[in-house]
């Protein structure tokens, strides 16, 4: 990756729906050759995709919640059917294996304390292997960013 693509990465995460011809003419280059790079990030999985951003809180889903979670087991068959147990859950915004003193770390969206609580009940406490869990609610969001340094 050279000084232009980083260019094209930081333009594209400010607005991934702007036209190629804009695009082009921000980074200095003509559409095609842009286009070219474009599909090259794209193939190398540098670009990984492209989506709306969407406030949480207007969709309904004002309550962020993070679980941190102890497995009975550490080795890599728990985590991964820990893994694919969370990754069906509409809930889970993110999902990180953690260092320290937890093995996972979840970030969750919900309506409200009851959707939390049935949430918890109905799916994440079904999951057999795990030995402790710690919730901490969202008080407010004080950063948040979507656009990834790019030098």
């Amino acid at each position: 990756m050279d000084a232009i693509d980083h260019r094209i990465i930081a333009a594209l995460q400010e607005n991934g729906r702007q036209k190629l011809g804009d695009l082009a003419d921000s980074v200095g280059l003509s559409p095609t050759p842009c286009a070219r790079r474009i599909a090259a990030l794209e193939q190398n999985g540098i670009i990984t995709g492209y989506g709306a951003r969407v406030d949480q809180s207007k969709l309904g889903l004002p309550v962020t919640v993070f679980i941190s979670v102890e497995l009975e087991s550490q080795n890599r068959e728990a985590v991964t059917k820990f893994e694919r147990a969370v990754s069906r859950m509409d809930e889970v915004m993110e999902c990180h294996l953690m260092s320290g003193n937890r093995d996972i770390l979840l970030r969750v969206a919900v309506a409200d304390l009851t959707a939390f609580d049935r949430f918890m009940e109905e799916k994440l406490m079904r999951v057999d292997g795990i030995a402790r869990m710690r919730s901490s609610f969202t008080l407010r969001t004080m950063v948040t960013r979507n656009v990834l340094p790019v030098e």
